[in-house]
């Protein structure tokens, strides 16, 4: 072997965090898959792709580097949420993967600059530990003067990204897409939903591995508040009112994401997934009991704070 082959490849990994939240819960809630994307099998996948897209060996190929960028509640506000023990959780995952975690708190307007964040991180630390590869997990447009000026440095820029159709919490039909501008300026663009979707990889090891085992999701689901997924929750934006007053009903029905429930005074009321405060959505089954709140999306009146009601027998739907 020469000394060329045996050159370590060394990749620093970048993750815009709520693009790739928002990836596994598409992963998760409304495709077949039903897991959300794991952060160790997804760096085994990228090591596997960098080495075939350098043509080396894929061990001499390395993730030296990895950060994670993201806006999340203030502590007390987590609290008050819910989801405190679910951001601790996800953050000993990326411990655990050797991630390195960057957090801005959320204000009023949601997040604010953490992709100039990101930039600053990933231009300056492949200037000083000199990546071969940087790898964004990201889809925006504005990721594009970074893409620029990696490239000035001769780093080559392997960019994973994903389209998808989704329904969002005000049962809203809506896509999500990958800037053309970043897939005609990096290096190794990477498509990853028709990887994924691809029958003649469905025993593939490499793909499989980008997804969290069946027995690891519904351990992770065994505490309060839905998940301690691979992932935090976003916040609930505040349109209009919750309700202080709690409601009955019945599971109606249960879609991508989404479902109904019949209130015991009749009718029917839209609920969002990450509205389950005390199961995972994917457990839920039609005619499961349920106490919510009312609250109002850009639709009107919605349930929120959902919990499901597992001492009192499930009757069969109607």
């Amino acid at each position: 072997m020469t000394t060329t082959d045996s050159r370590l490849t060394r990749i620093g990994v970048f993750y815009d965090g709520n693009y790739f939240f928002h990836v596994s819960n598409y992963y998760h809630y409304s495709h077949s898959r039903r897991a959300r994307i794991s952060v160790g099998g997804l760096h085994e996948f990228v090591r596997h792709q960098v080495a075939e897209s350098e043509g080396s060996d894929v061990k001499y190929c390395h993730i030296v580097d990895a950060h994670y960028f993201r806006g999340r509640p203030r502590a007390f506000e987590a609290e008050q949420r819910g989801v405190l023990l679910r951001e601790r959780a996800f953050d000993d995952v990326l411990v655990r993967e050797g991630v390195v975690t960057h957090y801005l708190p959320l204000g009023p307007g949601g997040e604010k600059g953490i992709d100039v964040w990101l930039a600053l991180e990933a231009y300056e630390l492949a200037i000083y530990k000199r990546f071969d590869v940087s790898v964004l997990v990201a889809c925006d447009g504005d990721y594009l003067p970074l893409v620029r000026k990696l490239n000035t440095l001769g780093t080559r820029v392997m960019l994973m990204g994903w389209d998808f159709e989704w329904t969002d919490r005000n049962g809203e039909e809506r896509q999500t897409r990958t800037a053309q501008v970043l897939l005609d300026e990096v290096t190794y663009p990477i498509m990853m939903h028709p990887l994924i979707d691809d029958r003649a990889r469905r025993t593939d090891q490499l793909v499989n591995g980008l997804f969290m085992p069946q027995k690891e999701i519904k351990a992770a689901v065994a505490v309060p508040t839905a998940a301690l997924s691979n992932l935090p929750e976003s916040p609930r934006p505040e349109i209009g009112q919750v309700s202080s007053g709690l409601h009955s009903g019945t599971i109606l029905t249960l879609k991508g994401g989404f479902g109904f429930i019949r209130p015991e005074s009749g009718g029917s009321v839209f609920f969002f997934h990450a509205e389950v405060t005390n199961a995972d959505f994917n457990e839920l089954r039609e005619g499961d009991r349920v106490r919510y709140r009312h609250g109002q999306n850009e639709r009107g009146t919605c349930a929120v704070d959902i919990e499901v009601m597992k001492d009192v027998g499930s009757p069969t739907p109607a």
